[in-house]
């Protein structure tokens, strides 16, 4: 055999053996996003390695033994009838985390505000009637919430496209509502109590686009949205936990205590590596699957992100800060709904309590009472003391439920949460970052990224995971692609109003000149 013949031969097998390598792929970030894309490339035989900052995969929903052995967890998250992936996952895992559905109640410090009921249980109506009719109201009156009416053209003009997100980003929430002649008694008593406990911040502070997006799709979209199970324990012992066991049984791998600080690329630019301090992990692709502040803090520590003005400018972005609290009681407290949410304590801050004992398992037949108590925009409250928090948390519980003022408070956790959740500010979304980056192989997922998918919360951060995965898949030709859910389709008249809307849009900008603000 000649040198040349030989060579060839050499260069073949070394081709083929690169070939059968599996691609290396680092994700940083161990909450829904990481997860869901470590879970599914696993199981595509990719050579995945899942890097968490903290000690637990699982980010905030990562759940703990306190030094006395009692669980808590940084704050309780519900699970919506719309997490059709999230549902679907437990499924496959072969898991049985979840509650029954649950009704709710709403509080003010002038007592019950409104109860929700089980809206699958009721005759389904015509969007957004049932979300209108059903919900007992105490005290507001019709009038007031006849007011709302107007508002749903927005319902046929926000159809989560960029065109809209980016029409309706720049406006406040409260702008929007006031606009549309909302009345003041039903935007103080309703609309933005909904926006304190799901956009996690006042409507003034609130971008008019990730309002009408969360309503929609929490609310609005489909009679049944509104209705939701809770996890029957902690979400990390109850699924974050066994899914773990799953990736590493698929062939992945979950580091934990790996802060990321940097990234390495070669001279093109591809980047070649991810930097936990004195630690290198080799890398044919990266996934970003980290919140908003743990993604700043990254790039505020990487020479190399901080180049890219894509990375520069999601420094523009913001977060809310938490304040999750347990406490237990002495004695047994009759709490008429196990999930209830609460407005008016604090001018700029909204907080939801449950009822744990009728919720987790563990706490099914404790003697006493353990509630939940979790505060959104909580940042006049972070400073305070444990002894302080305390008192304020039993002393705003016995103004919704006045059996709490002579119970006793026998042990209790309070955990400060800075800019823990996303802050969705007006324009914020000229910053969000795409799912592809200016880097080749470099993709980001999260509750933050711009998706079309039309989700929200974990269910986004989950199929942002999923998404993620797949272009991965479809990049390096290796596997199938994750199946992702869809979001429910809008109901028939929705559809219509939103053809005739987007019809009468198009011949306006036809015939009329575009220079309006």
């Amino acid at each position: 055999m000649s040198m040349s013949t030989m060579s060839m031969s050499t260069m073949s097998m070394s081709t083929m053996s690169a070939e059968s390598q599996p691609p290396k792929v680092v994700v940083v970030g161990a909450g829904w996003a990481g997860l869901g894309a470590t879970y599914h490339l696993a199981k595509q035989g990719y050579d995945v390695t899942l890097l968490e900052a903290g000690s637990y995969p699982g980010g905030l929903v990562a759940g703990w033994k306190t030094a006395g052995g009692r669980s808590v967890e940084a704050g309780i998250h519900g699970f919506w009838y719309p997490y059709r992936n999230i549902f679907s996952l437990v499924r496959e895992l072969g898991l049985n985390p979840f509650t029954p559905w649950t009704r709710s109640a709403q509080y003010s410090p002038a007592g019950l505000e409104v109860e929700a009921p089980i809206f699958q249980e009721e005759l389904r109506l015509p969007t957004p009637l049932g979300s209108f009719l059903y919900p007992q109201f105490k005290r507001l009156p019709l009038i007031d919430r006849l007011s709302a009416l107007p508002l749903f053209y927005t319902l046929a003009d926000f159809d989560n496209s960029d065109e809209a997100w980016r029409r309706y980003d720049s406006v406040t929430a409260r702008e929007l509502f006031k606009q549309f002649g909302v009345s003041a008694r039903l935007y103080r008593d309703s609309f933005e109590p909904m926006l304190l406990v799901g956009l996690f911040a006042p409507g003034e502070q609130c971008s008019a686009a990730a309002a009408l997006g969360m309503l929609y799709y929490f609310i609005l979209a489909h009679q049944p949205d509104f209705d939701v199970v809770w996890c029957r324990g902690t979400v990390g012992e109850k699924i974050f936990r066994p899914w773990c066991s799953a990736i590493e049984q698929a062939g992945g791998r979950t580091l934990t205590q790996r802060r990321v600080s940097d990234i390495r690329t070669d001279s093109a630019g591809k980047v070649t590596g991810v930097v936990c301090g004195d630690e290198v992990f080799e890398a044919d692709a990266v996934i970003f699957a980290v919140g908003i502040t743990g993604m700043k803090k990254i790039v505020a520590g990487s020479r190399t992100l901080q180049s890219r003005k894509e990375f520069q400018n999601i420094m523009n972005l913001g977060a809310v800060d938490v304040l999750a609290t347990r406490l237990w009681f002495d004695r047994k407290i009759a709490i008429p709904r196990a999930s209830n949410a609460c407005f008016g304590f604090d001018a700029t801050t909204g907080w939801t309590f449950f009822d744990l004992n009728a919720l987790h398992d563990e706490f099914r037949d404790a003697p006493g009472t353990v509630v939940e108590a979790d505060f959104y925009h909580a940042n006049q409250l972070i400073p305070l003391s444990d002894e302080e928090i305390v008192r304020k948390v039993q002393g705003d519980l016995a103004t919704c439920v006045p059996a709490f003022r002579e119970a006793k408070v026998i042990d209790s956790s309070a955990i400060r949460l800075r800019e823990a959740v996303t802050h969705f500010l007006p324009g914020s979304y000229q910053y969000m970052l795409p799912a592809v980056t200016s880097f080749e192989n470099v993709l980001i997922s999260g509750d933050w990224i711009v998706s079309r998918h039309g989700s929200w919360s974990q269910e986004k951060a989950y199929v942002t995971g999923l998404e993620a995965a797949n272009l991965l898949v479809e990049r390096f030709g290796r596997g199938s692609k994750a199946e992702i859910v869809p979001v429910e389709p809008d109901e028939p008249h929705i559809q219509l109003a939103r053809t005739v809307n987007k019809t009468v849009r198009e011949l306006g900008k036809a015939f009329l000149p575009d220079f309006w603000l």
